[in-house]
């Protein structure tokens, strides 16, 4: 320690005694970890212990402060002020029953004290001793002894469900307070726990007239309506507030998510582009921004706000594997599998990231790739999807025994789950032993006739193979009745009526495969449309449009199938059919 830091000290704690603590207030510069032999000083007043409690904990070296407001207490035993600042220092150590003792010993000594009285009730209220509570925070007459001792046994009345007692304490809140806000607001709690929700409303207005500027009686009052689903008011609420705080960063949030709740999608990706132009720093709602846009398939731009936060946040890895499969999404191969790759082992998640790794080898026919990415998700921890999908490489790769073995064992523990034969029937269909398929997929039918991967599975196959297309049609209209968003199963029907009509054109009958292709193509778009897009659902569409000999839309539909990660075992033909068409139209 230097001469002059020691000079220093010594000048403070010697003006202690001329002083008191009147003249500790002023910020010193941080204590030396060196200078133990001056934190320490039994012969100085404790006084000096309150000056070095203060300056260690600004300094955020708490424990030490701890026992310097300890060491102050023993030399001043008779001073509630030192037992409650002790008490509270105890209490951010959580050595909490030492905590209870000193402010206790802090009320004995000073009982009008109102600020030790709330602590005390606070700390009897984390050891849910309410009676002991109640009464450091009530006057003998049963009186609040203050305004925070109110609004604490409020709080433990609702968290006891004693409402009408909290109400009291509210509206005592309300008729003590010098504004009444918080009084208020507490009321339309209460109302709201009661199931009063007009009456809360009414006291939450209230409060606005009373305090028109007041943002937190604003959103307890959105938070209100939100509950009973009042998008309209909320959002009109939020419009007060905006014309009182332009471009109010909470507000234009809390704005954003009333439209996402209401599905208006444009508007709250408005809101928080106008957000995100006002708080150019705020990468949170980039976020939020990245997320809303990757689920209105507007990739490219989703990729851009994921990129700016990952650039400013690397150990963002959830923001970073969203930015892999947005990546992805737009074609973006390379750069997804680096976002992926970044995932570490130990995020929660680091397998999927190894999944959506082994999808692309999958798509590229690299099997044994694809598995040993799967097999490294696995070592990170069981995971019945990534076994599921473990035993669907294998059987891809040709080790269809090995592939039902894993499966199997998995029904040896769930003997009745139907999602498992759906499984055993997809390993026998990557195998072409569609027959044996189907059976497993009936199998699962017959224990969950809800299965809808079953039934669009066995409707798309047979719709695949042009047979029994009515009853393909059925199952598969009851898949979409089970799951009506999902793309995939919207896609098979929109293939019913691609098979419907191809015979048709083939014996030169288009006029009448003309209907069935327009559904067709309405089916096929609504798919890709749910989906963001998908090349199975592009070459779908590609080749509807050939039905119609429209070649240059069909052109488009295939490549735009090339750029999507085309799946080489179930588009064989992809390729070829590309090439011929752009041949042809040279």
């Amino acid at each position: 320690m230097t001469i002059a830091r020691v000079a220093r000290i010594g000048l403070v704690v010697g003006a202690l005694t001329l002083c008191g603590c009147a003249g500790l207030l002023g910020r010193a510069e941080p204590l030396s970890q060196a200078g133990d032999e001056i934190l320490t000083r039994p012969d100085a007043p404790p006084e000096y212990d309150v000056l070095v409690a203060q300056q260690l904990t600004s300094d955020g070296r708490r424990a030490e402060a701890l026992e310097a407001w300890l060491r102050a207490v023993a030399k001043d035993d008779s001073s509630a002020y030192l037992y409650r600042k002790a008490a509270r220092a105890l209490a951010q150590q959580n050595r909490l029953s030492e905590s209870l003792e000193h402010a206790t010993r802090a009320v004995e000594l000073d009982s009008e004290d109102v600020d030790s009285r709330v602590f005390l009730g606070q700390l009897h209220r984390i050891r849910r001793d309410i009676p002991a509570a109640e009464q450091a925070l009530v006057d003998d007459d049963g009186e609040p002894v203050g305004e925070n001792a109110a609004y604490l046994l409020y709080q433990i009345y609702m968290d006891g469900q004693r409402l009408g007692e909290a109400m009291k304490m509210a509206q005592w809140l309300t008729d003590h307070e010098r504004d009444g806000v918080r009084g208020q607001v507490a009321s339309a709690s209460v109302y709201q726990r009661m199931g009063r929700n007009e009456e809360a409303e009414k006291a939450l207005r209230g409060a606005i007239e009373y305090d028109p500027g007041n943002l937190r009686v604003y959103w307890a009052l959105a938070g209100l309506l939100r509950s009973r689903s009042a998008f309209d008011q909320e959002l009109a609420l939020y419009e007060e507030l905006l014309d009182l705080y332009p471009y109010h960063h909470g507000t234009l949030v809390r704005r954003s998510e009333t439209q996402q709740a209401m599905k208006n999608y444009d508007a709250a990706l408005e809101t928080l582009e106008l957000v995100e132009e006002r708080y150019p720093g705020d990468l949170q709602t980039s976020l939020r921004l990245g997320y809303l846009l990757f689920d209105a398939h507007r990739h490219e731009a989703a990729a851009q706000r994921l990129e700016r936060v990952v650039a400013a946040q690397p150990e963002d890895h959830e923001a970073a594997f969203f930015l892999g499969v947005v990546r992805r999404r737009s074609g973006n191969i390379e750069g997804a599998l680096a976002s992926f790759e970044s995932i570490p082992a130990e995020h929660r998640y680091y397998p999927e990231a190894r999944a959506q790794i082994a999808s692309v080898y999958e798509r590229r026919g690299e099997y044994d790739l694809a598995l040993a990415e799967v097999e490294r998700g696995l070592e990170a921890g069981a995971d019945r999807d990534l076994q599921l999908y473990a035993a669907t490489l294998l059987a891809k790769r040709g080790d269809l025994d090995e592939a039902v073995a894993r499966v199997e064992l998995l029904l040896a523990e769930n003997p009745d789950d139907d999602d498992l034969f759906f499984n055993l029937g997809v390993l026998y269909g990557e195998a072409k032993r569609t027959d044996i398929s189907i059976e497993y997929m009936q199998k699962a039918l017959d224990r969950n006739p809800d299965n809808a991967s079953a039934l669009n599975y066995i409707g798309y196959t047979w719709a695949e193979r042009g047979i029994n297309l009515d009853e393909a049609e059925r199952m598969i209209r009851r898949a979409i009745d089970l799951r009506p968003d999902d793309g995939y199963i919207i896609d098979s029907l929109g293939w019913v009526y691609y098979m419907r009509a191809l015979p048709l054109v083939e014996k030169g009958r288009a006029h009448e495969a003309k209907p069935l292709i327009d559904q067709a193509l309405e089916q096929l778009e609504r798919a890709r449309d749910l989906t963001g897009g998908d090349p199975v659902i592009s070459e779908h569409l590609g080749d509807a449009y050939l039905l119609l000999d429209e070649k240059v839309r069909a052109l488009e539909q295939f490549e735009d199938a090339v750029r999507r990660e085309p799946r080489l075992d179930e588009q064989p033909l992809l390729r070829e059919k590309l090439q011929a068409l752009q041949h042809e139209l040279r």
